[in-house]
């Protein structure tokens, strides 16, 4: 190991249900590196564009990230130097919804039917797609049937996902509340479904009282379940994992540490996922389960790895890939290792 000395270290999560997210609420990071006299710097926060983008494309040096597995799936096809540290599998709520006055009220209904599916520009992986794109396949397939058998209607969007954290359209807030040209497509009548998930799903499901096609977020086959937010994987940039494999040890120790803290306090952690996303308590409760607060621990079992390497293989065969390689390749086991030891 080099003496490397890093004076700041870049972060990001996503908002949503994840032990990195507790870990920074609850002062865990900003206490592990700042022993090491280290800056913890947000990415997802900074005014800087560039910077921001790097949550999409995990483009900056020492840095480290925790969230959906599209961008550092994509970062990674691109030839980008990550590595994958570790993994979360948090269940959410997932569906297919429509209005009354379409008629459908099961998977079959949607046979020959338009399913709207919104298209950003191109530059950042467009992951919203992927993950409705998943989901159209995991709801088909509960009654056998294909994407041959709809018809899968372009949303267009003209603006980036980076378009949607900055400017006076937010009103204040952080972010565009999710699924607004989906739904104002389906209120048109210009599509007849489309897909929702999270605590954004639900709370727009409910406010234009929609009809649940199907669920499937907690259905007990994985490969069903599998998307962009199931499971969610920690990202570290290979500078961070080769110079400085202590200061990984320490990302991981403090987000463990988190993980323990929330399967022992249910209602502190729904409140601070709520925070974390946005969203209400009650919204995190019907879109995660009461069982959230023992859903946020991180491993690199093989068949966590297994369900990235088929989520991988889906955004290939979907062409949301530059190139293929191999998951297990990909991960980092030793910072695992470490905890391990110290755990003993």
């Amino acid at each position: 190991m080099t003496t490397t000395n890093p004076s700041e270290i870049w972060y990001t999560r996503c908002p949503v249900p994840t032990p990195l997210g507790l870990a920074a609420q609850l002062g865990y990071l900003e206490e592990a590196f700042e022993a090491e006299g280290i800056a913890l710097r947000s990415i997802i926060d900074s005014p800087n564009r560039d910077i921001r983008q790097s949550h999409f494309n995990h483009t900056l040096s020492w840095s480290f990230r925790h969230g959906g597995n599209v961008p550092p799936i994509r970062a990674r096809s691109e030839g980008r130097k990550t590595r994958l540290v570790w993994i979360t599998w948090t269940d959410e709520f997932q569906a297919v919804i429509t209005l009354p006055a379409t008629g459908i009220r099961t998977v079959k209904g949607l046979k020959d039917r338009r399913f709207g599916i919104a298209r950003r520009p191109e530059g950042i992986v467009d992951f919203m797609r992927a993950t409705a794109l998943k989901g159209l396949v995991s709801a088909l397939s509960l009654e056998g049937l294909t994407p041959q058998d709809i018809e899968i209607v372009d949303i267009p969007l003209s603006d980036s996902v980076l378009d949607e954290q900055e400017g006076p359209s937010l009103f204040g807030l952080k972010r565009r509340q999710a699924y607004g040209e989906d739904i104002t497509a389906l209120i048109r009548g210009d599509v007849d479904a489309i897909f929702v998930k999270g605590t954004a799903g639900i709370n727009v499901a409910n406010l234009i009282g929609a009809i649940q096609v199907a669920e499937f977020g907690f259905h007990p086959d994985p490969k069903v379940r599998i998307n962009s937010g199931s499971p969610r994987l920690l990202t570290v940039d290979e500078l961070l994992a080769e110079e400085r494999p202590d200061l990984v040890s320490r990302l991981i120790e403090a987000v463990h540490r988190a993980a323990v803290w929330a399967a022992a306090h249910p209602e502190d952690t729904r409140r601070f996922i709520a925070r974390e996303s946005g969203a209400t308590e009650e919204q995190v409760l019907a879109a995660h389960g009461p069982d959230v607060h023992r859903r946020l621990g991180l491993s690199l079992d093989p068949e966590l790895l297994d369900a990235v390497s088929c989520y991988k293989d889906f955004l290939r065969d979907w062409g949301f890939l530059a190139g293929d390689f191999t998951v297990e390749q990909w991960a980092d086991h030793r910072p695992y290792a470490t905890l391990g030891k110290k755990a003993a």
